[in-house]
């Protein structure tokens, strides 16, 4: 019994729960590697002839986007659970508003990226050749998927020989008109996807904010619910559109940022509960004074 009370006392549900959280947290790391090689693999087709420093943010735009956010999503965790209000002041403070603001930039930076690829994919020509075949071996490539350019094989180039194809202007890139179309859908995903997610933090540290303040009324806490839940929908339902277009990567990570920010979520309500609590037990012991 008593070791059966140990064991309860260790595992108990907040611990639990914050043990799934830090695993969330933990996966959502490690998709970083996971969407550099993706990345690093789409942009030996995309930028053949090289990247230049210039080109990093469009060439490893999913890379950047998700290491930015890993790292605001810990800022978010420090300000809303680990550490006490006193604490968020002087260095502190300071350390965590310059890193988030560097985080705000790689994160506008990747929506950029976002809408340069959405641009590179709707940017695109006919193509026409007497053989497809005779491109076998040679640099040119086709849409498997947005981020995934594969070599022409046998079985493509028959697949393809009587088909009307597009070429991705300024690379060696052909695809049919069909998977062209769902290239630039998944595109428009990624920006609408990215957009989302500005907005959302964009009020999530308005609440913050308000919140070290001691301002942030219950009314405003219920207005902006229902703000995000709109937004929280619309990134769901991309979610779902990746999980049914087989990309895999990007349906894992929007359902894990999406189960990170309901933590987020729940950090913010329980500090802002806890604040008027501790905000309503003084002004009640301050009434019976004034009453004497």
């Amino acid at each position: 019994m008593i070791i059966k009370n140990k064991i309860s006392a260790v595992f108990d549900q907040d611990t639990v729960f914050q043990l799934f959280k830090y695993t969330v947290y933990l996966l959502l790391s490690m998709n970083i590697y996971h969407f550099f090689i993706e990345d690093y693999s789409a942009s030996s087709q995309t930028f053949a002839a090289g990247i230049s420093p210039g080109q990093l943010i469009e060439a490893f735009t999913a890379t950047i986007d998700t290491a930015a956010w890993v790292v605001l999503l810990l800022l978010f965790e420090l300000e809303t659970y680990v550490l006490d209000d006193d604490k968020i002041k002087g260095g502190i403070k300071w350390a965590i508003n310059m890193t988030s603001l560097a985080c705000y930039s790689f994160i506008v930076y990747s929506f950029y990226g976002y809408l340069s690829k959405y641009t590179m994919i709707h940017t695109s020509v006919p193509y026409s050749i007497p053989d497809v075949c005779s491109l076998i071996g040679s640099s040119y490539t086709y849409i498997e998927d947005i981020d995934e350019y594969m070599p022409l094989t046998q079985e493509i180039c028959t697949a393809y020989a009587n088909m009307p194809l597009q070429q991705i202007v300024g690379t060696e890139i052909i695809t049919t008109e069909e998977r062209l179309i769902e290239a630039q859908r998944l595109s428009m995903t990624e920006v609408i996807n990215s957009g989302n997610w500005l907005l959302i933090v964009l009020i999530l540290e308005v609440e913050v904010i308000l919140q070290l303040r001691g301002k942030l009324t219950e009314k405003m806490v219920s207005f902006s619910k229902w703000i995000k839940t709109a937004l929280y929908s619309i990134l769901f339902l991309a979610a779902v559109y990746w999980g049914i277009k087989g990309d895999f990567l990007d349906f894992w990570d929007a359902f894990l940022w999406l189960v990170a920010f309901v933590f987020i979520e729940l950090n913010l309500f329980e500090w802002n509960a806890e604040t008027l609590e501790k905000s309503a037990m003084s002004e009640s012991a301050i009434s019976p004074n004034l009453d004497r």
